[in-house]
This record gives structure tokens, C-alpha cells and sequence, in this order.
């Protein structure tokens, strides 16, 4: 039985297309920069908006209609799901899909018991990535919807949740590694606090900073040699959690020597809740040799919240492509869809609409980035810009031959500063929108 009858896999017609099925602008096999496009975006569709989102929120119940979906925490209908998503990930060609262990499979009564189910919903998992050649991006555990995670997970002040946390993540990563998982993901929604008056920030740092120095010696136990991601995120559901942008996840990370072991998984929605922009987070990952994945999406700037739309604007998409080529590509990432349909969009095909519209959108953000780095449009601004660093002082201070005393000297006898160039922002926002009209 197939979920979507009335779709065929949706194929590339170049940009005077106007089938709303089609890729316009992706077209998996076109060379960038020496690479394909496929290879570049890695596109990954994610398990928990797609087939498990129903569209409701705190002021209603679902509106999704999903005719494969009985409703039932069964495994039979996990396993129906299962079939269900590969077929979306095939007619979308999309080379990965994503997955929090309680997406696919229904939690149990005990512990046993979803270790169980989980196995089950593995063994379709596997059957049909073999069948359709689909991959797996990276896997997790979802620590942070059963009421047992209150306050936390790793960082829980019940050591008994820290014990089943641990539990969950060393299946989790087995079913991952067992799919030919690429990356494992920790997201700690509740990892942080939401009052400091019960809180020791100290304590559960120490304590977060354990819990992942068991996850890289048990990944080196079971020969699981994917890339560990932390995805930032400031708050909500958390009103502060530890992991709240790029820098504080780096600085946790060196703090608790794990800087060798993990990257960051960057979304664009995270970026905005934390003050930045997604290129910012993207280039300060990057100059860490740090960047590992970014979830794509995009908020709602009339919201104040993680409302994880699809991203179709070719702004936002050619900053994110513009840095992620800048810092070399993302390696076993990839781009993860973490985004959902909107409540009022409840039909089957509209999954399909989001994302054929939201993969032409950073395929063309690709193809603007590369066009403007081809032409080094504003790598050579940037370079005349830093340009006083290059000889003279700015060398010497750059090489360590200096200290306060020679620098002292040096404007004593200079007398003044003179500025050497302007910002030109701009001209730089201007020559963008130029890009964008041209490609």
C-alpha cells in the first residue's frame, strides 16, 4: 500500500518550471565548486515534524490528516510509519532522514520494554534503507517529553533520571550505529534551569560533563565512530539551558575536555532565540573547527518563539550556504530539515510542497554563495579591509613581537590613527541583492 499515490518522485525542471512538484533550482547532480549538489546539502528529512507532528498546539488538538496513521502507540502502526516515511524520503530524493528514538517507536512500560519496540521499528528501518538506499544523517533520544525529565536529563538533581538517561542514550546510539548512522545528536531541552534559587549549576554542569565522557567511551566500546553534534538552543522549554549558542556549548566543551570529541548541529530558529543571526552562529562554529550540521528552518519574526517553519527566503539561504562553504562544507552533516507544515497546511501533500519549495531554496542559495565566492566579491573587500595587519605593525603584533611598551613607541611616535577604509555595508548589501537577481 503506498502512502502517497497521487505524487511521483519529484524531479528537476530547471527555473521556468511551474510545477509546484518540481525542483527548480536543485538539481542533485550539478557541480559546485567541484562538488555535487547532492553532496553539498546531504539533504536529510526529520521523523519527528513529518510523521509525528499533528499540528496541534495549546489551543487545539491536531488538524493533520496522515491515512497511514491509525493513532495508536502500536508498534504495527510504527512500523506502517516507517514504510510510510521512506516513501516521502524517495519521491522527494532525498539522500537522509533524522530520527529521535521515541519518534519511531512508541515508549513502553519499562525501560525493557521500549528497548524492545525501538529493535522492532530498527528492523523496518534497516529493511528499508537497504531497499531504498536512504542513509541515516544521525539518531538521538528524546530526554525531554516524558514527565520523568522534569528536571532534566543528564542534569536532573534525581540521580536515578541520570541513570535512565544513560540507559536510553547507549540504545539509542546502538540502534544509530546499527543503521549506519553517520552522527549522534544530544539536545538537552531540559538541560539548564528554570530558577537558580533550587539549581547547582556547578553540580549538573559536572554532571552533563560525565554523561557525554560515557557516551565517547561507550561509542569507542561498540566501534561507533560517527560525529557526536550538540545542537544550541537558549531556552524554551528551559527558561536557560547550557547549550545555549555556539560559544557556550565551545566553552562547556573545553571546559570538560570534550572539545576533540564533538561538533555543533546549528539551527536557524536556535540562532534568532539566542540574539544572532544563523551566520553568525555558522561562521563562529566554523573559525572552531566546529561546524558540524545545521538544522534548517527559519522562525517568524512576529513570534517570540521556536515556531520551525520551512525556510524560503534566498536571503537567509544564501548566508548559510555562503558560510558553510566558507569553512569547507558540512563534513558528515548535513541539512536537516527540522522544520513542520503549519497547522493549517493538514493535508498529505503539503509535506511534499514544503519541501521541494525549502530544498530550491538553499539549492539556489548555494548557487548565489558559489557565484559570489567565485568572483571573491567580498573575500577582496574583506582582505583590503585587514589590510593594515598584513605588513608593519598589525604583522608584528600578529606574529607575538611585540608587547604594550613597543606599541606604546610605536603611537608615540605616529601621533595619531588614521582610518583606512570605510565599512561599505551598504555597498556589501547591495552587491548580494545583485547576485541574487543575476543567478
Amino acid at each position: 500500500m503506498t502512502a502517497f499515490p497521487e505524487i511521483s518522485t519529484v524531479q528537476y525542471e530547471g527555473p521556468d518550471s511551474d510545477n509546484p512538484l518540481a525542483f527548480r533550482w536543485y538539481n542533485p547532480d550539478e557541480m559546485i565548486e567541484g562538488k555535487t549538489m547532492k553532496d553539498h546539502m546531504r539533504f536529510s528529512i526529520v521523523y519527528w515534524h513529518t510523521f509525528r507532528g499533528t499540528g496541534s498546539d495549546p489551543f487545539g488538538p491536531g488538524t493533520a490528516v496522515r491515512p497511514w496513521d491509525d493513532g495508536s502507540e502500536s508498534v504495527e502502526n510504527a512500523q506502517n510509519r516507517a514504510r510510510a516515511a521512506f516513501e516521502l524520503f524517495e519521491k522527494l530524493q532525498a539522500p537522509f532522514y533524522a530520527f529521535h528514538d521515541r519518534d519511531v517507536a512508541p515508549e513502553g512500560a519499562t525501560l525493557s520494554q521500549s528497548h524492545s519496540n525501538l529493535d522492532a521499528v530498527a528492523d523496518v528501518l534497516e529493511e528499508e534503507q537497504k531497499r531504498s538506499g536512504v542513509k541515516l544523517l544521525w539518531g538521538t533520544a528524546n530526554m525531554f517529553s516524558n514527565p520523568r525529565f522534569m528536571h532534566g536529563a543528564a542534569t536532573s538533581c534525581n540521580a536515578d533520571v541520570f541513570a535512565y538517561s544513560a540507559a536510553q542514550v547507549k540504545k539509542a546510539m546502538e540502534v544509530t550505529h546499527r543503521l549506519g548512522g553517520e552522527n549522534y545528536v544530544f539536545w538537552g531541552g531540559r538541560e539548564g534551569y528554570q530558577n537558580l534559587y533550587n539549581t547547582d549549576m556547578k553540580r549538573e554542569l559536572d554532571h552533563l560533563g560525565a554523561f557525554f565522557h560515557m557516551a565517547v567511551d561507550y561509542a569507542k566500546q561498540i566501534g561507533f565512530d560517527g560525529q557526536f553534534l550538540i545542537e544550541p538552543k537558549p531556552k524554551e522549554p528551559t527558561k536557560h539551558q547550557y547549550d545555549s549558542d555556539a560559544a557556550a556549548c565551545l566553552n562547556f566543551l573545553r571546559a570538560y575536555d570534550l572539545k576533540d570529541h564533538f561538533k555543533l548541529n546549528l539551527e536557524t530558529n536556535h540562532a534568532t532565540l539566542a540574539g544572532h543571526t544563523m551566520m553568525h552562529e555558522i561562521d563562529y562554529a566554523g573559525s572552531q573547527d566546529a561546524l558540524g550540521s545545521i538544522d534548517a528552518n527559519t522562525g517568524d519574526m512576529l513570534l517570540g518563539w521556536d515556531t520551525d517553519q520551512f525556510g524560503t527566503d534566498y536571503y537567509l539561504t544564501t548566508q548559510t550556504m555562503y558560510y558553510i562553504l566558507k569553512h569547507g562544507g558540512l563534513g558528515s552533516g548535513g541539512v536537516n530539515f527540522d522544520a513542520k507544515v503549519r497547522r493549517e497546511s493538514f493535508e498529505p501533500i503539503d509535506l511534499f510542497h514544503s519541501h521541494v519549495g525549502s530544498m530550491d531554496a538553499f539549492a539556489k542559495g548555494l548557487k548565489i554563495a558559489a557565484a559570489i565566492r567565485g568572483d571573491r566579491a567580498i573575500d577582496d573587500f574583506i582582505s583590503a579591509r585587514y589590510s593594515s595587519w598584513d605588513e608593519g605593525i598589525g604583522a608584528k603584533i600578529e606574529a607575538g613581537h611585540v608587547g604594550l611598551a613597543d606599541l606604546e613607541s610605536y603611537m608615540l611616535e605616529k601621533g595619531e590613527v588614521t582610518p583606512n577604509v570605510s565599512g561599505r555595508q551598504e555597498m556589501l548589501e547591495n552587491l548580494v541583492n545583485r547576485y541574487i537577481d543575476r543567478v
